[in-house]
């Protein structure tokens, strides 16, 4: 596609996972923003652990970048937040985040 500027429609671009979702024209901004919103629902911690690792793959060969996800994930699983998500998921509640 590149290379030779091929363009795609969007069922195609979706199908082969270009993108992740295909909106109405005119409905991007509020698909972003429901998005934007169950992204707020989760740990901060968490959600900034996965926006860095997201960034690093940007340059980062993959099998480096299993190795940070790992690393995180250990992380992440000592913290506050990670507790505090077991617990209420176990309660049957939301969660309040602490970002600890």
């Amino acid at each position: 596609m590149i290379l030779c500027g091929e363009r795609v429609d969007s069922q195609t671009a979706l199908r082969i996972g270009l993108v992740e979702e295909v909106t109405a024209k005119g409905d991007g901004l509020l698909a972003a923003q429901a998005l934007a919103q169950k992204v707020a629902k989760q740990s901060p911690v968490a959600v900034s652990y996965s926006k860095t690792l997201i960034q690093a793959a940007r340059e980062t060969p993959p099998a480096q970048n299993l190795i940070h996800e790992r690393e995180a994930f250990v992380k992440l699983f000592d913290t506050e937040d990670q507790r505090e998500g077991v617990q209420a998921f176990l309660e049957k509640r939301k969660p309040v985040w602490q970002n600890k």
